[in-house]
């Protein structure tokens, strides 16, 4: 089913059970995927819709950080709890165990062995973590003290 029904099936249900929160949280989702729709010329793939929700949860993150630092805690409480929704419609995330798999056989694929070559490593990473959710940043930094 592709995501966009299920997020509308989800929002009959929120709407039922007068839940404002999840209601609000999956409007913005719809939203973002609809807006993607109408601006793309050929129809949305599931990797476009992964980075669409991947730019969503970074949009929460961010704001979150910054409610935290106003001493807004409610408001920051609030986005985090948009970003665990949307976190909810992404495949599950690669263990720590699978990162570490995955960068080792990277760096003996690539011979990568200075830190200038850690471009090589997250592209061969990313490739072999294909269909599983990876926080980027995390991944770089998981590189970059392996190689240095």
């Amino acid at each position: 089913m592709p995501l966009i029904d299920q997020v509308q099936q989800d929002m009959v249900a929120a709407m039922k059970s007068r839940d404002e929160a999840r209601l609000s949280a999956l409007r913005m989702i719809k939203a973002a995927l609809m807006k993607q729709k109408v601006d793309s010329l050929k129809p949305i793939d599931e990797a476009m819709e992964m980075q669409i929700l991947k730019s969503l949860i970074k949009q929460r993150i961010d704001a979150a950080d910054m409610f935290r630092k106003a001493g807004r805690t409610e408001q920051a409480g609030k986005e985090d709890a948009e970003k665990a929704l949307i976190e909810s419609y992404l495949p599950a995330g690669a263990t720590e165990a699978e990162l570490d798999a995955a960068i080792d056989a990277a760096m003996a694929e690539t011979g990568a062995t200075s830190i200038k070559q850690m471009g090589l490593v997250m592209k061969s990473v990313q490739a072999k973590l294909v269909g599983k959710s990876v926080d980027g940043k995390s991944l770089s930094d998981k590189v970059r003290s392996k190689l240095q």
